[in-house]
């Protein structure tokens, strides 16, 4: 797997699917936006697969976009804070690209899913960013986390907006015959 991401790794473990972080050389570009997503999934894929061409690459990127601004993982307390009050009351999309690379072949999809979150309190947030959970999550929440407090509703998968649609994944790897039990 092209990701250091513990959620996608934790997803991918809790399925089944035997995979290795392994880093790759892509770097992403500074301004992400969702028409970047599938190039960005691939170039992570692809950048591993050169070192590893006979195994199965997984590539991904997630963006979180609340009223067409992206949100990124918070710099700090204050990024988090303003991040939550936006995402307040509103319903935002998760939209995730996966690649999948072998040698010369590849694969890339994507998912979209909608979050809708409750009206949070001023007091909420500040308790909530104080816990350091935000920090590494973008949008500032997570929903495998304290921040399914604030969820109201969830359409689509799930798991998109954990990091990874498994599903999509395991509709990938069957389509080129890997089994995934």
């Amino acid at each position: 797997m092209a990701s250091a991401s513990p959620r996608r790794a934790q997803l991918l473990r809790q399925i089944g699917i035997p995979f290795k972080v392994v880093k790759g050389s892509y770097h992403e570009p500074e301004k992400i936006d969702e028409n970047l997503l599938e190039d960005i999934a691939l170039g992570k894929a692809k950048s591993v697969s050169a070192k590893y061409p006979q195994n199965f690459i997984l590539g991904a990127d997630t963006v979180v976009i609340c009223e067409k601004r992206v949100l990124g993982k918070p710099k700090d307390e204050e990024e988090a804070q303003r991040m939550l009050q936006l995402l307040s009351g509103r319903v935002h999309r998760v939209i995730t690209a996966v690649a999948l690379v072998k040698g010369e072949r590849e694969a890339v999809s994507r998912e979209e899913t909608l979050v809708w979150m409750r009206n949070i309190e001023e007091e909420e947030i500040k308790a909530y960013t104080a816990s350091k959970e935000p920090y590494d999550k973008a949008a500032a929440y997570a929903i495998q986390g304290k921040g399914a407090v604030f969820v109201e509703k969830v359409q689509g998968c799930f798991f998109n907006v954990v990091g990874l649609p498994i599903y999509r994944v395991v509709l990938m790897l069957k389509e080129w015959d890997m089994p995934v039990w």
